[in-house]
């Protein structure tokens, strides 16, 4: 480096609104579907691009490269003598490894004489990854002209170092001190030191030198011969990684192999997924890579991380829900995520934290407004059904795998969480595990419908807490009925009964409290007062996901779940369309949740209504073959479907995002019916059905203990024949009808 680094002055202060109340809604300044965006995620850093690859500054924006909650790289933006290229096509790689531009040259004037270059005759390709708390690009330029041409190559950048919830929309009082750049020959260095006392940079390293180069823009002069490609490597590393001794075309090859690699023996583990249905293949093929992609390595393990541009952190219910999904797929998964959120169980009361013993995480923020508690999601703990998720996904994990000495070793973690749910979840004695903030600028909803409006009454008004919701009664009752299984394999019998009997008597709590005959269906919720709150919703269907419901009550709750009001054809509304506060257009009161629906759909088949869960996951899988690369985005409005109509996206949904992406996953599981008895070594298949859209289904490497087998469903008339195509280990493959 070759220049020194000089404060700069702090920008003008902004008022803080009060982060209360405001959940995980996004303010919708800008529509992510406007700019087709592009997003790389590795590790703690991911990056979102407009369809030219590049990143443009902009209020609302939520285009760059982001590295732990902080905006690395703000503005980065290719010209082509001072003209952007025209867009040829944008694409992720199938493995997600790789972001692929294609550009092409608009008509130029390339000298001051006037001379002339026609449009279409310089290909330019743009091939970018991230790989540890790096990006990588390749920028490659070829000349289809029949003379030598020469072109003036610039890329401008910037570095905001804004915190993602700055982007997001909150404005700040005060922010920390911008260095000015520190400019070499082939490199600059951008700094900012934070309020919080960190200091946060962002290196670029250009490959080769480039003709100028400033604070803000590397200027390169190409020359090109006919049919000659020349090739320009960007390097940008976020918060002081030790450089590289060697150039940053080495480096690039070197890192992709790396990264392919890696994306390589994460999906080894996984199962395979093939059918006969080559458009369902894609959208599986993307759920899946979306997944490995999304999943980063902590120190106990793999943890898919929730989504992309605002949820890139580690969220418990997300991840929890994530990993009952793809249980069946790869249990290391669901290993990863109870040993991390073990790890980060609360062991103290803090109320600014929403803290309980025994409590598990909502989520971990890493930027500099959580590290000040400008917003209180440094280590957040309020939501109210990770715990008994927790709890659930232990008891599903080890009926997965029979690996009892993972189990325990969460034993002592799995006592804390049933102890919260006694002592702290529910806060009256009532019975019902209920949530109310402690701080003020914590979540005033707690579920995971968690906006500030989510949870009302019939004639709109909205519910005050303490708030006892109607799935999460369910999930306590599964997490019961997970301990006791759990004790049972431990030995400890007596536990095992009391937990038994406990589930036994929420079950008929809920039932006299909760069901609602005129709604045909469950209230929403309890309000502090104990009111109901009358509002038809697809929570209820938890309620079939975990088994708490009588078996009377699941035709009622089936139909009221599927009659127009709720289902729109692409899915089961959150909120249905006779209610006050219905939306579609809203993040919660009436659009559409892929999770949501994957878990309503396993709760119709539980009761046997499989023609009903069949209907969800072609409304689903119908609805991913209108969006880019089949991707299931977290949510879609609520909108009735339309025939030769695609649904309606949602602005700021998270594209991808991991519960979403998952959920074609379990969709496919609950059809068939799979199940896994470990200590016996067998699979089994409880009344497989496929839906219309499938006329068979190959799973490959399905793994159970030390044995695995290769399964294929198909289709014969009203039933479901099912073939084993290979077996090692002793795995035996059993199939009810």
């Amino acid at each position: 480096m070759n220049a020194k680094l000089a404060k700069a002055s702090q920008g003008p202060a902004e008022a803080a609104p009060d982060e209360a109340n405001t959940g995980n809604l996004v303010p919708a300044t800008a529509s992510r579907y406007e700019r087709s965006s592009r997003s790389l995620k590795h590790g703690d850093t991911f990056a979102v691009f407009d369809h030219n690859g590049d990143a443009l500054a902009s209020p609302g924006n939520p285009e760059g490269i982001f590295h732990r909650d902080t905006r690395h790289l703000s503005h980065f933006a290719l010209t082509l003598n001072g003209a952007r290229p025209l867009l040829l096509s944008s694409t992720l790689r199938d493995d997600n490894a790789t972001l692929d531009c294609d550009l092409t040259n608009p008509a130029l004037v390339l000298d001051p004489g006037g001379e002339k270059l026609k449009h279409d005759l310089i290909h330019v390709r743009r091939t970018r990854f991230l790989w540890q708390d790096a990006c990588y690009e390749r920028l490659m330029l070829r000349n289809y002209d029949e003379v030598q041409r020469t072109l003036k190559v610039e890329i401008a950048f910037a570095a905001d170092f804004a915190d993602l919830f700055e982007v997001r929309g909150t404005p700040r009082q005060r922010r920390g001190t911008h260095h000015t750049p520190l400019v070499g020959n082939d490199r600059v260095l951008l700094v900012y030191d934070g309020l919080d006392g960190r200091t946060r940079s962002t290196a670029l390293r250009l490959d080769p030198e480039p003709q100028t180069l400033s604070g803000q823009k590397a200027s390169f002069i190409v020359t090109l011969a006919p049919h000659q490609a020349q090739s320009i490597f960007i390097e940008i590393v976020c918060d002081g990684r030790q450089e590289s001794r060697n150039p940053p075309s080495f480096t690039f090859f070197l890192a992709l192999r790396d990264a392919r690699r890696a994306l390589r023996y994460t999906s080894s583990r996984a199962a395979a997924i093939v059918t006969s249905n080559a458009v369902f293949n894609e959208a599986v093929r993307r759920s899946v890579t979306d997944l490995h992609v999304l999943l980063t390595e902590t120190p106990e393990g793999p943890y898919p991380y929730a989504g992309i541009p605002w949820f890139s952190t580690a969220f418990g219910r997300d991840a929890l829900i994530t990993a009952l999904e793809t249980l069946w797929l790869d249990p290391e998964i669901a290993k990863g995520v109870l040993r991390h959120l073990a790890a980060n169980q609360a062991t103290d009361f803090d109320p600014a934290a929403d803290a309980e013993p025994g409590k598990i995480l909502h989520e971990i923020r890493y930027g500099e407004m959580a590290e000040l508690g400008e917003v209180p999601f440094r280590r957040y703990y309020g939501s109210v059904d990770s715990t008994p998720l927790f709890i659930i996904l232990a008891g599903a994990y080890l009926d997965r795998t029979g690996d009892l000495q993972t189990v325990r070793n969460l034993w002592p973690h799995l006592l804390a969480a049933l102890d919260w749910i006694d002592r702290f979840g529910d806060r009256d004695g009532d019975g019902f595990v209920e949530y109310g903030s402690r701080t003020a600028k914590g979540l005033v909803n707690q579920g995971w419908k968690d906006s500030h409006d989510s949870v009302f009454h019939a004639d709109g008004r909205l519910a005050h807490g303490p708030i006892a919701l109607a799935e999460v009664q369910a999930y306590v009752y599964g997490a019961w009925q997970a301990a006791a299984r759990l004790s049972r394999k431990l030995g400890h019998v007596e536990d095992s009964l009391r937990f038994e009997q406990r589930a036994d008597n929420l079950r008929i709590h809920f039932d006299k409290v909760f069901f609602d005959e005129e709604l045909a269906t469950y209230v929403l919720a309890l309000d502090g007062e104990k009111k109901p709150c009358r509002v038809h919703s697809s929570n209820a269907g938890h309620a079939l996901f975990t088994g708490i419901a009588f078996p009377e009550r699941a035709g009622k709750i089936v139909s009221t779940l599927m009659a127009q009001s709720s289902f729109c054809g692409w899915g089961v509304r959150t909120i249905a369309a006779s209610e006050a506060r219905y939306n579609p257009m809203s993040y919660h009161n009436g659009s559409v949740w892929p999770h949501d629906n994957a878990l309503i759909a396993a709760g119709f088949v539980r009761y046997g209504f499989r023609a009903e869960a069949a209907s969800i996951f072609e409304g689903l899988f119908s609805a991913s073959t209108y969006i880019d690369l089949r991707r299931l985005p977290e949510l879609f409005c609520g909108f009735a479907r339309q025939r030769a109509r695609g649904p309606t996206f949602y602005p700021v949904s998270c594209v991808p995002q991991a519960w979403a992406a998952a959920a074609p996953l379990y969709l496919l599981q609950s059809m068939i019916g799979l199940g896994f008895d470990p200590d016996k070594g067998h699979l089994t298949l409880n009344e497989p059905t496929l839906p219309p859209f499938l006329d068979e289904v190959v799973l490959k490497r399905l793994r159970i203990g030390p044995g695995l087998a290769d399964i294929a469903l198909r289709r014969s008339r009203s039933q479901v024949v099912v073939d084993v195509l290979e077996r090692k280990g002793g795995v035996k493959v059993l199939t009810t009808n």
